[in-house]
């Protein structure tokens, strides 16, 4: 049995879930930085800056300040390729598998919230 959602309820669900990550202790993250954060968990590496440039469809300047951001919080790393110096491999960190779990959490939360007749389970 899965949750069924039209346009209003999705809206809602992401709502939700931004407004209890801003209110939160985590770091405050833009739209892009979540999605590279993303990429990064979700999509198999090695990851680069020009690969995630090329995936997102984005500008390499747009993704390196994304990437100094998420850095500055722990949430990724950065370190040269050892194959190749001139590339810099975009690497997870702990700190960023913890944001991620938590972010999913609640995401999780939110969606049972919204649905009649389902505890939340949180």
């Amino acid at each position: 049995m899965g949750i069924q959602f039209d346009r209003r309820r999705a809206l809602d669900l992401w709502r939700g879930v931004t407004v209890a990550s801003v209110r939160g202790e985590q770091p405050d993250l833009t739209s892009r930085q979540v999605a590279i954060l993303l990429t990064v968990y979700l999509d198999a590496g090695p990851h680069t800056v020009k690969g995630l440039a090329a995936q997102m469809g984005i500008g390499k300047p747009a993704v390196t300040r994304a990437l100094d951001t998420l850095s500055a919080h722990g949430l990724i790393r950065r370190g040269r390729d050892p194959r190749d110096a001139r590339n810099v491999n975009v690497q997870r960190t702990v700190k960023g598998s913890v944001w991620l779990a938590e972010f999913g959490d609640a995401i999780l939360g939110r969606a049972q919230d919204l649905v009649p007749g389902q505890a939340a389970r949180h």
